[in-house]
């Protein structure tokens, strides 16, 4: 009976430790997403966000410890290892209090990573320049966001009165990206002029009236949202895979005494 109890306890643990190896996978993911993507708003954050670059490699070294503890886990309840079972414990406790420490960073952060977000936008909106190739991964990245959320400036199109090319131009051009598609063939990128010889005002540009705020938090949130949420699921397997550990080593400790002759 001891020797079967000790059989299905190694087994799951093996399980366990093979799902936490592959969230641990999952959360690397995501950090280094945060650091590589060029294609979408978190290529904006990156450049200009400590505290997301900093998020980013948090991540990836959870995630990677992760990955790690698994293996060791895997390798311990095969080969029945008490000593690589009692280090794989005391790690995983560690590990556990960290994510913990590290969500409740993330979620009472949330407030100022927006309001970070507001700046670095209305920065670049302001700074934006079609010839400045410096700064050209993070315009196309923004740019991609107002294509794609149908949407002009963060709080609106009037943002886009505060840069200095279109205010030199007298208003005459604006933000080929904020295009509503009421003029046909335009570029996804810098400026586009307006045939006209007067000044002009936001109010006639064809473009989408709606600014890009509540689209990006909401973005942001979700993706938060599925962070925590994959960092809950990989501690609640931590607390499990403790478990099993703890029950797998008194099962060989009791195996091991009953070996001994008396």
């Amino acid at each position: 009976m001891g020797s079967d109890c000790l059989k299905v306890t190694k087994y799951f643990l093996f399980l366990f430790n093979l799902l936490f190896f592959i969230l641990g996978a999952v959360i690397l993911g995501f950090g280094v997403w945060i650091l590589v993507d060029r294609s979408s708003f978190i290529s904006v954050l990156q450049t200009s966000s400590e505290s997301l670059k900093v998020g980013a490699y948090i991540l990836i070294g959870v995630g990677a410890v992760t990955m790690l503890m698994g293996f060791l886990g895997c390798v311990g309840a095969v080969n029945e290892v008490r000593c690589l079972l009692g280090l794989y414990i005391t790690c995983l406790l560690l590990i556990l209090l960290a994510q913990v420490a590290a969500g409740l960073l993330i979620y009472f952060q949330r407030d100022a990573l927006k309001a970070e977000v507001s700046i670095v936008v209305r920065d670049l909106i302001r700074d934006y320049d079609p010839v400045n190739q410096g700064k050209k991964s993070i315009q196309d990245a923004w740019d991609y966001v107002q294509e794609q959320l149908t949407c002009c400036g963060w709080t609106g199109p009037q943002n886009w009165t505060e840069n200095e090319i279109l205010l030199n131009k007298s208003l005459t051009s604006y933000p080929c990206s904020c295009s509503n598609g009421s003029v046909d063939l335009q570029p996804k990128s810098g400026f586009c002029d307006i045939a006209t010889n007067k000044t002009l005002s936001v109010a006639d540009w064809p473009v989408y009236t709606k600014g890009c705020m509540s689209n990006v938090q909401n973005w942001l949130q979700d993706n938060l949202g599925i962070i925590l949420g994959v960092c809950t699921g990989v501690a609640v397997i931590e607390l499990l895979g403790m478990v099993l550990a703890i029950s797998l080593c008194k099962n060989i400790h009791r195996e091991e005494y009953s070996k001994v002759p008396k």
